[in-house]
């Protein structure tokens, strides 16, 4: 059976090898292609060791088969603040919900909505006025698109978030068969919790 935990605190470092292999895993695929490796993943998720940051995993008897990460939108700034320059909501008030992975073999079984829902809840729980994630833009011709490909965004519009218009971001990672890190862009999706 599988059970969902929101970790915080200590419990996220004690997690967090387990999630870089699953990151490193799920994101290999299909929009995000990441060419990942342990030692960036490490360095990546030290962000999650913060005080309002949150965890929520998914485990199938000890072995974590997928997990959401959130946390404060400010201990982000470094990377999004330039996108929401623009728009009326400080950062203060936006609780970044960040990555989902899930292995393949447990999607459709609803830990999707539990993800958010733990993510939202950390969100309100620290006076957060709204909630926001990212998604990754890829060209429609992009040759690695797998046929019949479906987005997310159908899932993320029942959960009432929605794009903001013009707020895209700038993120680097390797993709696979890259040499080096590029930069890709992430179009921000938000919602009032």
């Amino acid at each position: 059976m599988i059970r969902t935990e929101c970790l915080t605190g200590e419990a996220v470092a004690a997690a967090l090898d387990d999630l870089a292999r699953l990151r490193i895993a799920v994101f290999r695929d299909w929009p995000y292609l990441y060419d990942g490796d342990l030692d960036y993943e490490r360095d990546y998720l030290r962000a999650y060791q913060s005080p309002g940051a949150v965890v929520v995993a998914a485990w199938d008897g000890d072995r974590m088969v997928g997990a959401a990460t959130g946390a404060p939108m400010e201990d982000h700034a470094g990377d999004f603040a330039a996108a929401f320059a623009s728009r009326p909501e400080r950062l203060d008030e936006i609780f970044y919900c960040a990555e989902s992975v899930l292995l393949p073999e447990y999607r459709g079984h609803g830990l999707g909505h539990a993800f958010f829902d733990g993510r939202e809840a950390q969100g309100r729980a620290l006076g957060r006025r709204y909630s926001a994630f990212c998604s990754v833009i890829r060209p429609e011709d992009h040759p690695l698109r797998p046929q019949g490909y479906r987005p997310l965004d159908g899932f993320w519009l029942k959960r009432g978030y929605a794009p903001l218009p013009g707020v895209v971001a700038g993120f680097e990672w390797k993709d696979i068969g890259e040499a080096a890190p590029s930069r890709k862009p992430l179009q921000f999706w938000m919602k009032t919790l």
